[in-house]
């Protein structure tokens, strides 16, 4: 049976005060503050945001801060805050071959419409701790640029090499933030999952298409990060006004496809979208968009990356964190039947041991 314990309230006022203590550290050390953390560890906010679904910088550093740097806990905070926001409408599709690009690269072509754009990456660096020095005068980084950058895909789609962009849903787009998900999923509802979906989840998924669970052989298309406009048809104005720009990192994944009855030999494609600089989880979430359309591409459904239910239903890591810390919720009465159940089968075998003896 459960047991009421005493002075609960009291010991969760003083566990929260606790978690501020330690939230704040030594107070000697100079407190950071959220214009830090937004503006200095820019790739932990990108992720707060793109897995939060809500685009603002601000407020995920903020989510951060409170979170002590936990970003699962960061992201539960954000999607909880955005709970509360008004809805007005749906912002038109955003262009990202429109996009003012910061960095851009190919991997399947050495030369491409545009140039490889390098941009700001770890890519080039050396994978060492750099000692703690006075603060030294950067390099600013270059603009970004003012004309839309052709898509590598183009080269291959001219001539006929490459499949044309896949729909992703022929009737009324899904919301999932509002509608829960059902099966079967069509490639829209499937994207807004792993756009929302834990990196290391995506991560993990798309590296075991690349060892062999799942047919895979691919190559970055295209991998481009900038700035986009969003644009919103008002009712009452009847034309699209520009609200803003945001950051976006889009990758084009291109995978060998031997061809079926009724499509030749071509490259197919996967596609990974996510908010800021998010390069590791776009190139993974389209790793994985590829993966799950094997059924619709006539192969055989044999990796867990390639079941859409699979990854689907483990994708989203505030579910999944909730599902796992309830576990540290008093579970006193199931604990006790449970013993009781196996205390009773110990008695039941041991009493049959003896009579067999």
């Amino acid at each position: 049976m459960y047991v009421a314990t005493k002075g609960g309230e009291t010991a969760i006022a003083n566990a929260h005060a606790l978690m501020a203590e330690d939230r704040r550290g030594d107070p000697k050390v100079q407190e950071i503050g959220a214009e830090q953390i937004r503006e200095q560890l820019s790739l932990g906010v990108d992720r707060v945001m793109a897995e939060g679904s809500l685009y603002d910088p601000d407020l995920a550093a903020l989510a951060l801060k409170q979170a002590r740097g936990d970003q699962v806990e960061a992201i539960f905070l954000l999607r909880a805050y955005r709970t509360t926001l008004p809805r007005f409408g749906y912002s038109e599709p955003v262009d990202t071959a429109a996009m003012h690009v910061h960095r851009r690269i190919s991997a399947t072509f050495k030369d491409v419409p545009g140039g490889q754009i390098l941009g700001p990456t770890f890519d080039y660096t050396h994978r060492v701790i750099e000692p703690v020095t006075a603060a030294e005068e950067a390099p600013r980084s270059p603009e970004p640029l003012p004309y839309p950058l052709p898509r590598v895909a183009g080269v291959l789609g001219r001539e006929g090499l490459l499949e044309d962009t896949p729909t992703a849903c022929e009737e009324a787009i899904t919301d999932l933030t509002r509608e829960p998900l059902r099966f079967p999923a069509d490639r829209a509802a499937r994207l807004q999952v792993l756009a929302r979906g834990d990196e290391g989840f995506l991560l993990g998924m798309g590296y075991s298409t690349q060892r062999g669970y799942g047919r895979s052989h691919p190559f970055a298309g295209e991998i481009r990060m900038g700035d986009v406009a969003v644009e919103f048809v008002a009712p009452e104005l009847g034309f699209a006004i520009d609200l803003g720009d945001i950051t976006l990192t889009e990758c084009d994944m291109v995978n060998q496809f031997k061809g079926s009855k009724t499509e030749p030999p071509q490259f197919t494609r996967g596609y990974g979208l996510v908010f800021g600089f998010g390069e590791r989880k776009a190139m993974a979430m389209a790793l994985v968009d590829r993966a799950m359309r094997a059924e619709e591409l006539g192969e055989e459904v044999t990796a867990p990356a390639q079941d859409i239910e699979f990854v689907l239903y483990h994708a989203d890591n505030v579910e999944a964190s909730g599902f796992v810390q309830h576990l540290k919720l008093p579970h006193h009465v199931d604990f006790q039947s449970e013993l009781t159940l196996i205390r009773a089968m110990r008695t039941e075998q041991e009493a049959l041991k003896e009579a067999a003896e």
